[in-house]
């Protein structure tokens, strides 16, 4: 019988997160009658090793809870955890069309910007880039800046600065 802390370690995760699952009622240890301590003998730590196993397939608690108690009650889960994975596979797809687009945006708008001049604030304006960027990425024009500091002068100041201390 291991303690919450003995148990952690020897699954490399934190006491709380050991706390939280018993919390939970994912893990269910015995009272040490003698100090009212936590044990967890060795069924929590095959569920445990299973709760850790559901979770870097990427199933959520709510599922390991539901997959738990329909073992629980006799019946096969495995057609709940191939039901259960087949969504997360299409949460998961979607997400990475959604990062593959914002990742096409992105370089879109790097590769814009590289030769745009630096325009320093204005009561209109926060950052020019950003501002026009729909608008010059769909129209294909981009508003000058009324007044432009270039990142060599800029940087240059700097460094005169620098060697001046």
């Amino acid at each position: 019988m291991k303690t919450v802390i003995e148990i952690a370690n020897r699954f490399n995760v934190s006491a709380d997160t050991i706390r939280h699952y018993t919390k939970l009622g994912l893990l269910s240890p015995e009272k040490d009658t003698a100090n009212g301590y936590r044990r967890y003998g060795i069924e929590q730590e095959r569920r445990l090793r299973f709760l850790l196993s559901a979770k870097r397939l990427g199933f959520s608690l709510k599922d390991i809870r539901a997959i738990l108690d329909m073992a629980a009650s006799g019946d096969t889960p495995c057609p709940l955890v191939r039901k259960l994975i087949d969504q997360r596979l299409e949460v998961i797809r979607e997400e990475m069309r959604d990062a593959q687009k914002l990742m096409s945006r992105m370089e879109s708008a790097s590769s814009d910007w590289r030769d745009l001049p630096d325009c320093a604030p204005s009561g209109e304006s926060i950052c020019h880039l950003i501002e026009t960027w729909d608008t010059a990425n769909s129209a294909g024009n981009r508003a000058p800046c009324s007044e432009t500091r270039s990142m060599q002068s800029t940087n240059s100041h700097s460094d005169e600065t620098k060697r001046e201390i």
